[in-house]
């Protein structure tokens, strides 16, 4: 089986797939914050760069726009894809506005106060009070720092579109949702399997945005279904 190659989101790095980590030895994760690449296309360069010559594919919110630009450079290097709390849509009315809303508070308050209003809505409303769940992953987006933090989101306002590259997967795809997710609802995942040929919809129970940390056995427990899952032939 190919190595498992992981591409964190907005502010994350490896610190958010900890148990994923620990339960798929040889899992690779593009660290770094991609290194102030304020474009998709250069995010996912700047992935391929560090990756295996053949990996599974999980991408998580930002990375799994990412994981699309991936699949549409280089498509023979992927066996599989899965797309965890993500959508497809462009941007919509109003999403800059709510992105500069946060720039504007890290730049007039400090970066600390971008996350702490940022990162609570990320999780799921049954584990906001999880302060052992909470704690690392507030650390860790504190380390993206707020030129990181423009740079991520000029690069998903100016994403490119999904629909092409979705339509021509033909490797076996899981998308990945957690029931409380507010940012990227299940219904945005229901679109995704309907673009992909043979797609598949899993749902994390009790959890949001955050899902690979939130509910790591649950999540773990797909991730297993999609790496068994058998290659087209």
């Amino acid at each position: 089986m190919s190595a498992l190659l992981i591409l964190p989101g907005l502010m994350c790095d490896s610190r958010m797939f900890a148990a994923q980590i620990d339960a798929f030895p040889g899992t690779l994760v593009v660290d770094g914050f991609y290194e102030g690449c304020d474009r998709i296309g250069a995010m996912a360069d700047y992935a391929l760069a560090r990756a295996p010559e053949r990996f599974a594919l999980l991408g998580h919110s930002m990375g799994a726009r990412i994981a699309l630009e991936v699949i549409r450079k280089a498509p023979e290097r992927v066996e599989r894809i899965a797309l965890a709390d993500t959508g497809i849509h462009g941007v919509k009315p109003g999403e800059a506005d709510k992105r500069h809303a946060l720039r504007d508070i890290g730049r007039e308050q400090g970066f600390a106060a971008l996350v702490d209003a940022w990162l609570p809505p990320m999780i799921g409303a049954s584990n906001r009070d999880d302060a052992a769940l909470i704690a690392p992953m507030r650390a860790m987006s504190l380390e993206a720092g707020q030129q990181g933090f423009e740079s991520q989101i000029d690069a998903l306002l100016n994403r490119p579109d999904t629909d092409a590259v979705l339509r021509s997967i033909r490797v076996p795809a899981f998308a990945i949702v957690g029931d409380e997710d507010e940012w990227s609802p299940v219904g945005q995942h229901v679109e995704i399997v309907e673009k992909i040929p043979g797609a598949q919809l899993r749902v994390v129970e009790g959890a949001g945005h955050m899902s690979p940390a939130e509910k790591p056995q649950q999540f773990n427990e797909i991730l297993r279904e999609w790496l068994d899952w058998p290659l087209a032939s």
